[in-house]
């Protein structure tokens, strides 16, 4: 059957760029699984955005559904009168149209219904315009008179079947036709296109990039030659590159110059500012510093090579700065310590005070952990604390909310702090996510800490906790930053001391979202949730340095012959017990009395359970689990014999209870090491 292209644009008014991305992601699926639906296969399915245009092209499409043969099985053939003409009516046929057929239950009217396939073309508009109606954006919106909604004014559709137009296809007074128009300042006339080879080539010539990655590319390739006229290379910035490329069809990169005035200001402040407003892309040496000059990408060519238009930004950047460095003048006349009374005019939360309620605590707490930290002193820890959300107040982090911290720092050291007070307030928002950097020095670690782990208890004692998707306080986030700060810097320290530190509260709730949060944390290493879950299920591992060094040795020990034996071996014990302490009502925790063990099995089991008690109790003290393991790894071949030897459930009561103690011994031992019943497997 020959095979049919679906091309399809949507064009309207400007597209905001963050919406870009998931609109194409969902008129693929959308549109996808409308095909399936109607019985059209495809082989491929893109689409392409622009700032003005959603653009759809399906290939390898039938240019018909293919004929269907169903066969229907209706009442016996002696059923009643009304429920055989209820049949023949469902299945559109009359009585001699229909087989009579024996089977097992009885002698049945069969129906055979033949549906012919139909035309592409003919479905296609129901379907594409269900999907305009329901089409999911964000925030639709009306105009003129037309109760359809879109993201912006739709002014145009195109689509075609291979080179026919499918005119009806349509959203409110806007019909499908085969034309489009090009970039609207540099190319605005009618193009009619035959396909999508046709439509993207033509329009390319009338100055539109369809595909984004061609347009990132090209802002690429033009951002690195102007730079590279001034031996100068452009700051990394991969969010910045991608919402440029969704406000242009034909970018045209541009250099600026700064003004030498400006460039005293921090770097931050210049590249936040050029950023956050202008979409303006930042330029350094060779050295790293920020060079005095910006990259612009405009949408249009010019006669004068973009002068006007170079001129017209750096204007506009000029008035921005010179906001920003009245900021940063006005804002160092005022000390941090004497701007910590507005932080009582800032409410954290409406059950937990203000922030500077909330500073308080932070500022005891990081007290506290400065002891668990080598190289961190309690006085600067509690002075950082006491500082690090000082620059709420200010004028600059007020225009440039994204520097709050970093701002702390500058004028923390314009006061006369020391370096590590003013770092440890530019870093106590680190770790933010899972592409930001830990902080490593002593006094950041702890107000770091300090801060997110004042965050999540606070919430915890109102109750205020995450469900299912939601999370609007982010303390997901912050335990995930309490994990990386603790692990990455190998701080040794106990959560749930630390948490009772905080608030008095019950602390095992809390400890159980951050075995939840440490999985998540641990999946990119490819360890095994279940272990972390047999290690936190001991009541007295809440140090994640050693949890994680007991997870790794326990990993390896189940990676050995003897470790997955003894895991078997494990289960089997635990299940023989589960059932028969239930039947008894009764837990088996006693040690065996050794003087009724009958059977060399179980006395050289016993043997060597206290054996193995007594070798790997100093090493658990030591912490030298991958040791300790090794010694359990000795109880395999014991443990095997008495199974292969032993019953356990024999007709003598005492010695099955007997025998049971025992059992509930091989399950205490390895316990001491790990919960095995949490890991999965190993049953046998």
């Amino acid at each position: 059957m020959p095979m049919a292209e679906l091309l399809l644009e949507l064009r309207s008014e400007e597209i905001p760029a963050r919406m870009q991305a998931p609109a194409a992601a969902d008129l693929v699926r959308l549109v996808s699984a409308a095909l399936k639906d109607i019985g059209l296969s495809f082989d491929n399915a893109q689409c392409f955005v622009t700032p003005r245009r959603l653009v759809l092209v399906v290939e390898g499409l039938p240019e018909a559904t293919s004929d269907i043969s169903e066969e229907r099985r209706g009442p016996r053939s002696d059923a009643p009168e009304k429920a055989v003409n209820g049949f023949l009516k469902s299945a559109g046929l009359s009585l001699d149209q229909v087989e009579k057929r024996k089977t097992e239950k009885g002698e049945f009217l069969f129906a055979v219904i033949e549906k012919k396939g139909e035309e592409t073309a003919t479905l296609l508009p129901g379907m594409l315009n269900s999907i305009f109606q329901a089409f999911p954006w964000p925030k639709p919106m009306r105009w003129g008179a037309s109760p359809e909604r879109w993201v912006r004014p739709l002014q145009g559709i195109l689509c075609l079947l291979d080179d026919e137009a499918v005119e009806d296809v349509g959203f409110g007074d806007i019909r499908a036709g085969d034309s489009t128009v090009g970039h609207p300042f540099l190319r605005p006339g009618t193009i009619t296109a035959k396909d999508f080879a046709d439509y993207k080539s033509k329009l390319e010539e009338a100055r539109v990039l369809i595909d984004p990655a061609g347009r990132k590319a090209r802002i690429l390739e033009q951002i690195e030659g102007l730079a590279a006229e001034k031996n100068l290379h452009l700051l990394d910035d991969p969010a910045l590159l991608n919402e440029v490329a969704g406000l242009v069809e034909w970018p045209v990169a541009l250099m600026g110059g700064i003004d030498p005035e400006f460039m005293k200001l921090p770097p931050e402040v210049l590249t936040t500012s050029m950023r956050k407003h202008q979409k303006y892309f930042a330029l350094t040496d060779k050295d790293g510093n920020l060079a005095p000059y910006f990259i612009t990408v405009a949408d249009t060519e010019t006669e004068d090579a973009g002068a006007q238009v170079t001129a017209g930004n750096e204007r506009v950047l000029r008035a921005r700065l010179a906001d920003a460095r009245f900021f940063w003048d006005t804002d160092r006349q005022t000390p941090l310590e004497d701007r910590l009374g507005a932080l009582a005019q800032i409410v954290f939360h409406a059950k937990l005070g203000s922030l500077a309620d909330k500073m308080i605590r932070v500022e005891n707490l990081a007290g506290d952990l400065a002891g668990h930290i080598e190289g961190a002193d309690a006085k600067n820890a509690a002075r950082a604390a006491q500082l690090a959300k000082a620059d709420l107040s200010t004028g600059m982090v007020g225009e440039f909310p994204d520097l709050q911290g970093l701002m702390g720092r500058y004028y923390a050291l314009n006061d006369g702090e020391s370096d590590e007070v003013a770092g440890a307030i530019a870093d106590h928002y680190s770790p933010q996510g899972p592409g930001d950097s830990c902080p490593s020095a002593p006094i950041s670690i702890a107000v770091a800490l300090a801060d997110k782990i004042d965050t999540l208890v606070s919430f915890w004692s109102i109750d205020e906790k995450p469900t299912g998707s939601k999370d609007p306080f982010a303390l997901r986030r912050a335990a995930l930053g309490v994990i990386r700060l603790i692990l990455e810097n190998e701080i040794r320290l106990s959560l749930t001391s630390l948490f009772g530190k905080a608030a008095d509260f019950d602390a095992a709730d809390l400890l159980s979202f951050f075995a939840d949060r440490l999985k998540v944390h641990l999946r990119e290493k490819s360890v095994r949730h279940d272990l972390i879950s047999a290690v936190f299920a001991l009541n007295d591992e809440d140090d994640l340095v050693r949890l994680l060094a007991r997870v790794e040795a326990l990993d390896g020990f189940l990676g050995s012959d003897d470790g997955a034996n003894l895991l078997g071996a494990y289960k089997r014990a635990a299940n023989i017990l589960r059932i028969e302490e239930k039947k008894d009502k009764t837990r088996y925790g006693e040690a065996p009395d050794a003087s009724k063990l009958e059977q060399a099995e179980e006395k050289a089991l016993l043997e060597e359970l206290n054996k193995t008690v007594e070798q790997i109790t100093p090493d658990l003290k030591a912490e030298s689990f991958t040791r300790a393991m090794a010694k359990l790894a000795g109880l395999s071949r014991p443990v095997d014999d008495f199974f292969d030897s032993v019953t356990v459930n024999c007709d003598d009561p005492e010695l099955r209870v007997n025998r049971l103690k025992l059992l509930s011994q091989i399950r205490g031992v390895m316990n001491q090491v790990a919960d095995f019943s949490q890991i999965e497997g190993g049953e046998r």
